[in-house]
């Protein structure tokens, strides 16, 4: 059972819009640590989707999510966690997880136009009923974009231990999803070269060195 966590407490953020959604849970703690919820009330969730402004708004939260929405939200994270692990992978997604997705990216539509003078900032319409059914659709909207596109080859799970979180690999020197993971590694490394150069360390036959 994950404990609850807040959106500001997230090791990884600023990721695609779809990681960063799947990314609202995560171990706290590394190898022995435990699993945490960022997404747990409405009010977190408004706040997830503050941080996703610029790529998913703009969108005004009046009214803000309810509970129906966070239910929502959290069942399109469960779908493009196993969809998105499966890109990963290699391999083929469960039929239902991809039918979430799509079902929920085509569910409504954003209608664009130009202001009343003719140019200066777009206008944007939803056809959702509220401001985060439209977030939600266009964060599907962006999860295949992703799956589908030039991107999808830089996508990675973190391989530090005790990390669930996926990153995009947009620099060849990026090998975590964070800075944190990647000091707990060399931490560990530099631990476990002590280990096997102090006293009554063991060779690869496990006899004393």
């Amino acid at each position: 059972m994950a404990i609850s966590g807040r959106v500001r407490d997230m090791p990884v953020l600023g990721e695609h819009p779809a990681l960063d959604l799947v990314n609202t849970v995560f171990i706290r703690g590394g190898l022995r640590g435990r699993p945490v919820d960022a997404l747990t009330t409405p009010a977190d969730l408004a706040d997830w989707i503050a941080e996703q402004g610029e790529s998913l708004g703009p969108v005004e939260l009046t009214p803000g999510p309810d509970l129906d929405a966070l239910a929502a939200f959290i069942d399109l994270r469960s779908a493009l966690h196993h969809v998105i692990a499966s890109a990963v992978a290699g391999t083929s997604a469960a039929p239902e997880h991809v039918a979430a997705i799509n079902t929920t990216a085509g569910a409504y539509h954003d209608i664009v136009e130009l202001p009343p003078a003719g140019h200066g900032p777009l206008v944007r319409r939803t056809e959702a009923p509220s401001p985060s059914a439209a977030v939600l659709s266009r964060l599907a909207r962006t999860a295949v974009d992703l799956l589908t596109g030039p991107d999808l080859k830089l996508l990675r799970a973190c391989p530090a231990p005790g990390c669930v979180l996926f990153y995009l690999r947009t620099h060849p020197r990026r090998n975590w999803c964070s800075t944190g993971c990647g000091n707990r590694v060399r931490v560990a490394r530099h631990s476990r070269g002590h280990d096997e150069s102090g006293p009554g360390a063991r060779d690869s036959a496990g006899l004393p060195s």
